[in-house]
């Protein structure tokens, strides 16, 4: 974890407790629903596993509990994933991009992967396939 993202802790589960100073909480854009895009790649491989949803709740929540904490759109609700699935992702590093408009999160995918229909990547669509 590089200083500019702000220290980090290792957390009680697999993932890495990260503590953002209040300017990078600050810096993060959020559209007019208040929603910011999240990224989610595999540490190990690269392999980015799903977009989602984060308010300033959700984001807070995933940098405290080590695991992301997503804003469900059409649920309007806070959704921890694995919760029901079991397939769970522990935070390796978390980072904003230039214009802090859409964030990235490094995991360790738990179980079976990312997509709800059972692929590991939810980007298991080519298009020209």
């Amino acid at each position: 974890m590089s200083e500019a993202n702000g220290p980090a802790s290792t957390a009680d589960t697999q993932g890495l407790v990260i503590e953002p100073t209040a300017e990078q909480l600050a810096d993060v854009s959020y559209d007019a629903n208040g929603l910011v895009p999240a990224i989610v790649q595999d540490v190990e491989t690269g392999a980015v596993l799903m977009m989602a949803w984060m308010n300033a709740e959700t984001l807070q929540l995933s940098l405290a509990e080590g695991r992301t904490v997503f804003w469900s759109r059409s649920r309007s609700e806070v959704w921890r994933k694995g919760d029901t699935s079991g397939d769970r992702q522990w935070i390796q590093q978390a980072s904003y991009d230039c214009d802090a408009d859409t964030l990235l999160f490094r995991v360790r995918q738990e179980g079976a992967g990312a997509c709800h229909t059972g692929e590991y990547s939810c980007f298991f669509r080519d298009f020209g396939a």
